[in-house]
């Protein structure tokens, strides 16, 4: 964020925009309307500059860029609030069925662009900030992305809730208000360095404090079993540790209609902020000390889990917000019903991958010992309430918590869900009463540890894979024991992201073109984009895709230029891997990829290449070893080919820092090809694909997750596919995958690695990627080896598609009129008809 100084005003005059609309002839406009809700560019005016003044504090003459940033979005909000209310009311008045998405991760991105686009007072926004000489892109860099997630997880969430108010659906997301987020990336002599990601210290203007809802989490402590007065056995945690979750709500709004849904985000306080005695006695530290030990819980996002202390706040983070979640949604249940048989009826509760599994025993335990629900009726709610969403097929990524552990800090819920495995499992032997090795695979307590993934399939109605790939490898391997007992519980929804923030807001010179050949409807309705098939052999088109793609390629080169003081070619291939790091995403085959190809170049020099810009960018887990050294390696093979005056205008390597959701917004519009090149099997679905198609991107990748689905809707001809399906992956792992054998066939994998091993990227070091050439040379458990030859092959197809212009911008609209399947808006429908038996409200303004 960059701020101008008090001293450098950054609104340069204070004449009203009424005045300056003012001629000879016609009288200064005189609008009459609310100046908390009018949409007039002359309201909105009106209401900037009392913000200015009343909530900020600022006159113009001394406003900074951040206070101006500021006063638009109180004034945005304002505009939001009388829809938000309304919004609630309706569906009070209505008693309908609510959705509530509980995810560890909401990856949000900045809402005030979003927001005025949500509103239609994008363009009058400009206007109103032109006339004083700003600009509206200066003053949306002001804002800081929310530190709310880390990658697809938390994006994909972000997406969901945007379908949900556009769409109409009664939804709310309930997480965790990190004050920190994940992390903030700094990359330092091509290491990646973590940094506390302070993003509210400037405040947040979206959000508004509800602490007359906060809600006291217990834990620790012991249970007692006593008898009440009927006779019948109750169980009562005491002696518990106290904390409380205070809620923030920030409005979701919905395009084009009235809808503004809820995301609300706990923060964690301490139940005794200050012990007063102890600060008497002069222990001043002591005094504060379950203040800090109670926030550290809504700190960071993803603590290290390392330690045993890391994965304790881990498991403690998870049932903060969930135990929060379930009161909330049970408190506004209670509101206008009192008999839970309706729950289901009322409440959909949807697990965005295992971190919220924890809400299957916390919902039973609400129900049996809050409500005095007996436990056959209570289970049977709770199964028809909750459904469960996987998004991985790691095995790894599949939670597990010692029972020691998660006995200690929740000693009633491990008694329920030991009640829980006691009954599935009697379940498990009436089914396969021989079978003891199942009874093993399926048990949800088994070796000490629970395993939440079995605990969220045993307790809900719905499991959903978010691909097809995806789910059918669910079904076949990962939990293929649940899917033959329950075959009506799994199901798939492939995955989608939204065309607003990815297309509308992220690409407006490519949406105005689209909206100019087929007009706007694909922003609500994205399959219309099919439309752009009767222009596949417009020459105008392309010279404008063409224009389009160049000036934003200008854009980027520019941040690049700022970030990383490094010159790209515009007229290069812009090849972009941006993800999180993690070995299976495979951004060491890139990396293979571009030191071959650099050695190439560099043993013929006269040859015709087609010149190329490699961009990265994503965050590694800050105990992930290895990933943080693929950061290093290719920072060090950037630094050498950059560095290199042979490679000037022909080949570049980038590393873009700190990844998060602006970034993207600028990184994909200006992308040529998207890499999705994760090992066959093991990437779940995958939304970067999506929203690399979805802006012009062709994509290089392997047959995994969504990439199948994509190819599908292109067609293959305009698809850059390589490498092993996942039945070739796993039949070559079966047969005994030796990846030395590989090496020695590959002389352009050999020389890379011999290159690599060499020091020649790392002469202070020479030995500093050993453990990188280790793996590949005897385990490379993602079988980079495998593929690195059909890789190769394949990006040198796509230097002859390039070749072509006109074939190359007939393949672009070929993706951007089939990407149609891919909107987050289908998604959410097939959620809404498949799993929550949820109706679109229309909400009216009265």
């Amino acid at each position: 964020m960059t701020t101008t100084n008090d001293d450098h005003p950054a609104m340069q005059s204070m004449e009203p925009l009424a005045a300056r609309q003012g001629t000879p002839t016609h009288q200064p406009q005189i609008v009459v309307e609310d100046d908390r809700t009018g949409m007039h560019p002359v309201t909105l005016e009106r209401a900037v500059l009392d913000h200015l003044y009343y909530t900020c504090m600022k006159d113009p003459p001394s406003a900074t860029l951040l206070n101006v940033y500021e006063a638009v979005a109180h004034a945005t909000r304002d505009r939001l609030v009388q829809r938000w209310i309304r919004t609630q009311r309706a569906y009070y008045e209505q008693n309908v069925k609510r959705v509530y998405y509980l995810s560890a991760e909401f990856l949000m991105g900045r809402a005030l662009g979003h927001n005025l686009m949500s509103l239609g007072a994008y363009d009058a926004a400009r206007d109103l900030l032109g006339a004083y000489g700003l600009e509206l892109s200066h003053i949306l860099e002001e804002e800081n992305d929310p530190g709310l997630g880390n990658g697809g997880l938390g994006r994909l969430a972000a997406c969901f809730l945007d379908s949900m108010a556009t769409l109409g659906f009664p939804g709310y997301g309930y997480g965790i208000r990190y004050e920190f987020g994940i992390f903030e990336q700094q990359i330092r002599d091509g290491w990646q360095v973590e940094r506390g990601d302070a993003w509210l210290r400037y405040g947040n203007p979206w959000e508004i404090a509800r602490p007359e809802y906060t809600v006291t989490v217990n834990m620790f402590g012991r249970i007692e079993e006593k008898l009440d007065e009927h006779g019948r056995l109750r169980v009562h945690w005491v002696d518990t540790t106290k904390l409380l979750g205070v809620p923030y709500d920030t409005p979701i709004a919905g395009y084009g209609n009235n809808t503004v849904n809820t995301l609300r985000l706990w923060r964690a306080r301490a139940s005794k902020e200050f012990n007063f005695d102890v600060f008497n006695d002069g222990d001043y530290r002591r005094a504060v000390e379950d203040k800090a030990d109670s926030e550290t819980i809504s700190k960071v996002l993803y603590p290290n889990d390392e330690s045993p202390e890391g994965r304790e706040l881990r498991l403690k983070q998870q049932y903060f917000f969930v135990c929060c979640a379930i009161h909330d949604i049970i408190r506004r249940f209670k509101k206008t019903e009192s008999d839970f048989d309706l729950f289901p009826d009322r409440a959909a509760i949807q697990l965005n991958d295992t971190h919220p599994a924890i809400a299957v025993a916390e919902l039973m335990r609400a129900l049996v010992d809050v409500e005095g629900v007996e436990w056959e009726r209570a289970w049977d709610i709770t199964q028809r309430t909750i459904a469960y969403t996987n998004h991985t097929l790691l095995p790894e990524a599949l939670e597990c918590w010692p029972v020691g552990m998660f006995g200690r800090m929740l000693p009633r819920h491990l008694s329920i869900i030991l009640e829980i495995n006691r009954r599935f499992l009697r379940q498990v032997q009436i089914s396969a009463p021989t079978d003891e090795a199942k009874r093993k695979r399926m048990a949800i307590v088994d070796n000490d540890q629970i395993r939440m993934a079995h605990l969220a399939v045993v307790g809900s109605h719905s499991v959903n894979g978010v691909a097809q790939l995806h789910t059918d490898l669910l079904r076949a391997h990962v939990l293929s024991d649940f899917a033959q007992m329950f075959p009506h519980k799994f199901n798939n929804k492939t995955n989608g992201v939204t065309p607003r923030r990815w297309l509308l807001l992220a690409n407006r010179r490519l949406a105005s073109a689209i909206t100019a050949r087929i007009g706007p409807a694909w922003i609500t309705d994205l399959p219309q984009l099919q439309a752009l098939e009767q222009f596949v052999d417009d020459a105008t088109l392309h010279e404008e895709l063409r224009t389009i793609k160049r000036e934003n390629k200008a854009d980027l080169a520019s941040l690049i230029r700022e970030r990383n003081r490094v010159d790209v070619n515009l007229d290069s291939i812009f090849d972009t891997q941006i993800k999180r790091l993690h070995q299976y995403k495979r951004q060491l085959l890139n990396c293979l990829h571009i030191i071959a190809l650099y050695q190439s170049m560099k043993a013929e020099p006269t040859r015709d290449w087609v010149p190329r810009t490699f961009i990265f960018g994503g965050k590694a887990a800050p105990g992930y070893a290895m990933a943080k050294l693929h950061i290093k390696l290719i920072n060090d093979v950037a630094s050498t080919i950059n560095d290199d005056p042979a490679m000037r205008g022909l080949l570049n390597v980038v590393f873009l820092a700190n990844y998060g959701v602006s970034l993207a917004e600028r990184t994909i519009p200006a992308t040529d090809v998207s890499e999705q090149i994760s090992l066959a099997g093991k990437e779940a679905s995958g939304t970067g694909n999506m929203k690399f198609a979805m802006n012009g991107a062709l994509t290089i990748g392997t047959l995994d997750g969504a990439n199948i689905e994509i190819r599908e809707a292109v067609g293959a001809e305009n698809f850059f596919l390589f490498g092993l399906d996942a039945h070739e992956a796993e039949a070559l792992r079966e047969r005994g995958y030796k990846s030395s054998e590989y090496i020695e066939r590959s002389p352009r994998l050999r020389r890379a690695l011999d290159l690599i091993a060499s020091g020649f990227f790392s002469p202070d070091d020479p030995k500093r990627f050993d453990p990188v050439l280790h793996t590949m040379w005897h385990d490379d458990p993602f079988m980079l080896c495998a593929d690195f030859d059909a890789y190769v092959a394949c990006q040198e197809q796509v230097a002859t598609a390039y070749r072509d212009p006109t074939r190359w911008a007939k393949m672009v609209v070929h993706n951007l009129a089939h990407v149609g399947r891919f909107s987050s808006d289908r998604t959410i429908r097939e959620y809404a008809e498949g799993i929550w038996g949820v109706k679109p409200v229309q909400v009216t303004m009265r």
